[in-house]
C-alpha cells in the first residue's frame, strides 16, 4: 500500500526564472524524475550545511535546486580563498601562509642530537643497539627485560637512568 501511496503522489522541482533567480516555481515532475534528482539535490544541500554555508530555513527548502550560486541562501561559510588580497594589498593569503615544513638547520641538528643519544646511549649499556631495536617493536620494557635475559625490576631502573642522563644530553 504504500508504494501505491508514493506514485500517486505529486512530485515538483522547482525552476528557477530566467530573469529573476531568486524567483522559483514549482513545476510537476514524474516519479522517476523525482527519484533521478532529488537524491543529488539532498546530498548538496547537507553538505552546505554541514559547511555552513546553507542558511536556508525549513519554510524554503522547497526553492532549492542544489544551485547554490544563485541562491539566495547560500553563504560563504567556511571555506576561503587563498587569493584574497592581504590588508596591505601587496600580496594575497597564499603568500602569507607560513611554511611548516622544518628548516636544514632542524634537521641537520636533530640527526646530530640524535647520533649524540645514541651515541651516549652505547656508552650506558653494551645492549644499546637491541634495546633500540625492541623499542622500534614497540615492546614492553618488561618483554625487552626479559629478551635481554634480565630482570624486570633492575632493567626498568636501568632504564630510568639512562633515560635522566639523556634528557640532559637534551636540555630538557
Amino acid at each position: 500500500m504504500a508504494i501505491k501511496d508514493n506514485q500517486s503522489k505529486k512530485r515538483y522541482y522547482p525552476l528557477r526564472d530566467a530573469s529573476n533567480p531568486y524567483k522559483v516555481t514549482l513545476v510537476e515532475i514524474t516519479e522517476t524524475q523525482y527519484r533521478a534528482l532529488y537524491p543529488e539535490i539532498w546530498a548538496t544541500q547537507k553538505r552546505e550545511q554541514h559547511h555552513h554555508r546553507c542558511m536556508c530555513t525549513r519554510k524554503y527548502l522547497w526553492k532549492c535546486d542544489a544551485n547554490c550560486d544563485l541562491c539566495e541562501y547560500h553563504a560563504a561559510g567556511d571555506m576561503l580563498s587563498l587569493d584574497v588580497p592581504t590588508e596591505d594589498g601587496n600580496a594575497n593569503m597564499y603568500d602569507t601562509i607560513p611554511d611548516s615544513a622544518p628548516t636544514m638547520e632542524d634537521v641537520l641538528s636533530d640527526a646530530m642530537l640524535l647520533e649524540q643519544l645514541i651515541a651516549r646511549f652505547r656508552e650506558l649499556d653494551p645492549d644499546a643497539d637491541r634495546i633500540i631495536e625492541l623499542l622500534g617493536d614497540e615492546l614492553s620494557d618488561r618483554k625487552i627485560a626479559e629478551q635481554l635475559g634480565r630482570k624486570q625490576r633492575t632493567f626498568a631502573d636501568q632504564m630510568k637512568k639512562i633515560r635522566t642522563e639523556l634528557r640532559k644530553i637534551r636540555g630538557y
